[in-house]
């Protein structure tokens, strides 16, 4: 592996008042051209939007510059995987068949430079959280999209984005015990012959080594922008600066 993969996760665009937004955005558009160069790979783990939920013809007008540059950043040749998060309640085919990124709606595996990853956004894979796990089959309930996608698109996105601020304070809120509900998780894959495993999803920036592995958990853009960055060789959390 000659290039650089990339990893990022829980920007949340779409969260503060435009002018704030217009500023975030900016400054994730400016990563995506920075990174395009030298990367081989970026996967985005869950959260990209406070909410997304995709029309069969309309899609969400707030984004429409960060949806050019991740097309952007496809035609370089960069390969861009999104994988499903809490606050992404529909996606259908318009990154897939429109800006070229590769979707997936559970964790995945992938070889890079002969080490194992495991991706996933970490919502529903902490053994004792049983409420999300239960409001997650409802959210991704394939009857319950369709009906949702007859509201008007404008009111449909306003509920979106009001249940995706409850969403994001019961993560916040949420109390997993004294341990690390997420790191549990980690430790078993690591155990299982995995060297990275890297989740976003709890907003806390950590590097944790168990044996052999390493948890990471890549934070959130609300506090302080940051960026995973494996070289072929070790993995490390950058903040992001313009």
């Amino acid at each position: 592996m000659n290039k650089n993969v990339y990893f990022i996760s829980d920007i949340h665009l779409g969260l503060f008042n435009p002018e704030e937004e217009k500023v975030r955005e900016g400054n994730l558009i400016d990563f995506l051209r920075f990174i395009q160069p030298d990367a081989s790979h970026l996967f985005i783990l869950g959260d990209l939007f406070d909410y997304w939920f995709e029309y069969k013809r309309v899609i969400q007008k707030d984004f429409f510059r960060t949806m050019t540059s991740l097309f952007e950043l496809v035609e370089s040749g960069v390969e861009v995987h999104y994988i499903i998060g809490n606050h992404d309640f529909l996606h259908k085919n318009f990154f897939r068949e429109r800006v070229g990124v590769s979707l997936h709606q559970d964790p995945i595996e992938v070889l890079l430079n002969s080490k194992k990853f495991f991706l996933g956004h970490g919502d529903g894979l902490v053994s004792n959280d049983n409420g999300y796990k239960i409001l997650k089959k409802i959210f991704r309930n394939k009857l319950l999209q369709r009906i949702y996608s007859m509201i008007h698109p404008d009111l449909g996105i306003k509920i979106a984005s009001s249940t995706s601020k409850t969403s994001r304070n019961y993560t916040a809120e949420k109390h997993y015990g004294y341990t690390d509900g997420l790191f549990e998780t980690a430790s078993k894959k690591i155990d299982e012959g995995f060297d990275y495993v890297i989740f976003g999803h709890s907003h806390d920036k950590i590097i944790k080594e168990h044996k052999n592995g390493f948890y990471i958990n890549l934070g959130t853009w609300l506090d302080e922008p940051c960026y995973g960055l494996f070289d072929g060789e070790k993995f490390e959390i950058i903040e992001w600066k313009k």
